[in-house]
């Protein structure tokens, strides 16, 4: 089975990954994982006051820091894991590379907020349900 995993390394992020640890089912040499970060991306007029190249270590460095723990989780548990860092608007990336890569399963932490919450402030998770057919496991 193909499983993303969209991390944004916040307390969601490590309840998602405590979630996997616990559930022996899930961490098999039958599943193939990609972790998945996506840095918000700085805005045009703002950008343009940096060389590329600066721009570059910024969305790579800030990706890199997200994945470090998650290298020591997935290496401990010997997972086969492809690492891809993404700029730009979280839901819509999450919800792209899910059906792109055909994925069949997206596992991600969620806040937990109410329906009302939901409706007024939104959520990446909630988003990203209403953008793909992909099927999503929500941890909270």
């Amino acid at each position: 089975m193909k499983i993303l995993l969209p991390v944004d390394g916040s307390p969601f992020t490590k309840r998602m990954l405590a979630w996997l640890a616990t559930h022996d089912e899930w961490l098999t040499g039958q599943h193939e994982y990609t972790v998945l970060t996506v840095v918000p991306q700085i805005p045009p007029h703002a950008a343009a006051m940096f060389p590329a190249d600066q721009l570059k270590s910024y969305y790579d460095d800030t990706a890199e820091a997200i994945f470090k723990p998650i290298r020591k989780f997935t290496a401990k548990h010997d997972l086969a894991t492809a690492y891809v860092g993404k700029i730009g608007h979280a839901p819509d990336v999450i919800a792209k590379l899910a059906e792109k890569g055909k994925f069949d399963l997206i596992i991600m932490g969620s806040h937990g907020h109410s329906n009302f919450m939901n409706l007024v402030a939104g959520s990446v998770a909630t988003k990203v349900m209403a953008a793909c057919k992909t099927p999503v496991l929500l941890v909270r």
